[in-house]
């Protein structure tokens, strides 16, 4: 038996195909994988679990964030700007 939070491996079927973007099997296996989690996990206990266990935890979490979006932002806002064309 599997645990709930461990993707399952039985319905595996080894394959020399290259898997990835565009995978369909592998897509219904995370499918269903991601489904059973959700059906047999208790999901309010193990977000208790993930929350910060102190103040100081707590604020190194917002600030990780805070990186983690000004780096989003910035690669944006990079994509948006129109790409220079080299100077000959």
């Amino acid at each position: 038996m599997n645990s709930p939070d461990k993707p399952s491996t039985e319905n595996a079927k080894p394959s020399s195909q290259v898997q990835g973007e565009g995978d369909y099997e592998s897509s219904r296996r995370f499918r269903k994988d991601a489904e059973q989690f959700l059906k047999n996990a208790d999901v309010p206990e193990l977000a208790r679990q993930a929350a910060p266990k102190s103040k100081e935890e707590a604020e190194e979490l917002k600030k990780a964030e805070e990186i983690g979006r000004s780096h989003s932002a910035a690669a944006k806002d990079k994509a948006q700007q129109k790409p220079r064309t080299p100077e000959r």
